[in-house]
């Protein structure tokens, strides 16, 4: 089979025909390796790859299928991942110079699930320093173009691992998401993002485990990919104390949803966010074209309460512990949105982070109630079009001035805070062509029945232009973009830079 032909299977396709011997992992891993070397230059989304390790890698995997050997889940397939996690003897950075030559010894847990799933990790995806900011773009690697326009975001933080897959660099990839990282970048590049209930894919990195706030997760260019994906990441281990005992079989294989069943509630802007005047009609638009899928849908939705200033005392915690000691050495150490968290961490009291968890937890309460009387709970991930990679973050919206260079992702941050689940589809075009995805958030701890009804939309969704997945014209990425090798980092100044 052509290599052209190879990268466009899903991974779900690709790991059945591995299995049966129908391709190999050597001819797979090469596809996947000449389509990074042939379109990476136009959007600068691969960081360090590994290709000769990946090689050696792909040839003991061949040899695995041909002696019959039980195989793993990934068995043979090429997987990135984002370069905030550790993988042992592949260079992670974080995006920050000062970890530029960290080579980690060994896996996080994660990652260990996932390679030894069988996976391939030929390659590290781009973010933002230290994932801070939904633009990718560091000092490090430089910035990541958006697939369907290079001079505009991919998004962040997990872009890279966006515009690989949009892209076909490769089948399946790891994210995080904090405010949004996950399902931001796979809005504006036209893929999958899962953000799972926290626990769900065990992290034994954060030093406040209790903190529901970030996840893992997975990424994809179908929900049954990043379902498989998800498959490899679940477990359980000691160092993380939200992780949940489950197997892979509670994600890998969601029972069938009616959608005529199912009681759904619809708000651009849950209450709270900010939206750009011009991007409300597409959200409404995409309503209508999908509401008759559903038993009932109203727009509605949770009351939301003080949520936003919730958290950004409660986002504000991790920064204060984990960058302290760099920002007392030299603040310049540390790169302009990460150094803005910083600074707002520090102008917050015993009494606001007391109110910030409080209202934590009643932000939950309020979902868990709400998703009492429906079944899924649609808004947007995204309030706005993809802005230009080299505007840091969109610093006003519809006239009004935002003093935090996150306030515009209200969007995103409203459901992180509910600890539910949420998931981005695919859903056709906005206003300016570039990709429109919206999240469906579930229960809580039901990931399951949320991928099950998201497989359902994605199918009902697929056959007609307005909402079908969009595909960048791969043709327009075969010349090098270098204005993507070299950003200006803005100079140190307060937490509303």
């Amino acid at each position: 089979m052509p290599a052209s032909d190879l990268v466009r299977l899903s991974a779900v396709e690709l790991r059945r025909m591995i299995g049966a011997k129908q391709v190999s992992p050597v001819e797979v891993l090469d596809a996947f390796i000449a389509q990074i070397e042939a379109i990476n230059p136009a959007v600068n989304c691969i960081c360090a790859t590994d290709f000769d390790g990946a090689r050696a890698q792909a040839k003991r995997d061949e040899a695995a299928v041909m002696a019959g050997e039980e195989l793993g889940l990934l068995h043979g397939l090429p997987c990135g991942v984002k370069d905030l996690s550790y993988t042992a003897g592949l260079l992670t950075t974080h995006g920050s110079p000062v970890h530029k030559d960290n080579i980690p010894a060994a896996d996080e847990f994660m990652v260990a699930q996932v390679r030894g799933a069988g996976a391939n990790l030929f390659a590290k995806t781009n973010t933002p320093e230290f994932g801070s900011g939904s633009n990718t773009r560091n000092p490090v690697w430089g910035a990541t173009g958006n697939p369907f326009d290079t001079t505009k975001t991919a998004g962040g933080s997990s872009g890279g691992s966006a515009a690989a897959l949009a892209c076909d660099m490769m089948p399946i990839a790891t994210g995080s998401d904090t405010g949004g990282s996950l399902r931001n970048p796979a809005a504006w590049c036209g893929v999958i993002g899962f953000r799972n209930t926290p626990g769900t894919v065990p992290n034994d990195k954060p030093a406040f485990g209790w903190s529901p706030l970030s996840v893992q997760g997975a990424m994809g260019r179908t929900v049954a990919d990043t379902a498989l994906l998800l498959a490899a990441q679940v477990g359980e281990t000691g160092a993380d104390p939200l992780s949940r005992c489950l197997f892979p079989e509670d994600v890998l294989y969601p029972d069938r949803v009616d959608l005529g069943s199912l009681r759904i509630a619809f708000s651009a802007d849950q209450g709270f966010a900010p939206v750009e005047a011009a991007y409300r009609p597409v959200f409404e638009r995409k309503i209508k074209a999908i509401q008759g899928f559903f038993r009932s849908c109203d727009e509605a939705s949770p009351e939301p309460g003080g949520v936003d200033r919730a958290f950004d005392i409660i986002r504000a915690l991790s920064y204060a512990q984990r960058y302290k000691a760099m920002y007392d050495q030299d603040p310049a150490l540390l790169g302009p949105n990460t150094r803005a968290n910083y600074e707002l961490a520090t102008t917050y009291s015993l009494a606001d982070v007391a109110w910030a968890h409080a209202e934590h937890t009643a932000h939950y309460r309020r979902y868990a109630r709400f998703l009492e009387t429906y079944d899924l709970f649609i808004t947007l991930i995204t309030p706005m079009s993809p802005f230009p990679w080299a505007t840091l973050a969109p610093m006003e919206m519809n006239g009004v001035k935002f003093d935090k260079y996150y306030t515009w992702m209200g969007t995103a941050y409203g459901v992180t805070m509910s600890a539910h689940p949420a998931i981005v589809l695919p859903c056709g075009t906005d206003q300016n062509g570039m990709p429109f995805g919206f999240q469906v958030v579930g229960r809580y701890g039901r990931d399951d029945e949320l991928l099950a009804a998201a497989q359902a939309l994605e199918a009902a969704m697929a056959g007609n232009p307005e909402t079908a997945r969009p595909l960048p014209d791969l043709s327009k990425l075969s010349q090098p973009a270098p204005t993507l090798k070299s950003i200006v980092t803005a100079p140190p100044g307060p937490y509303t830079s």
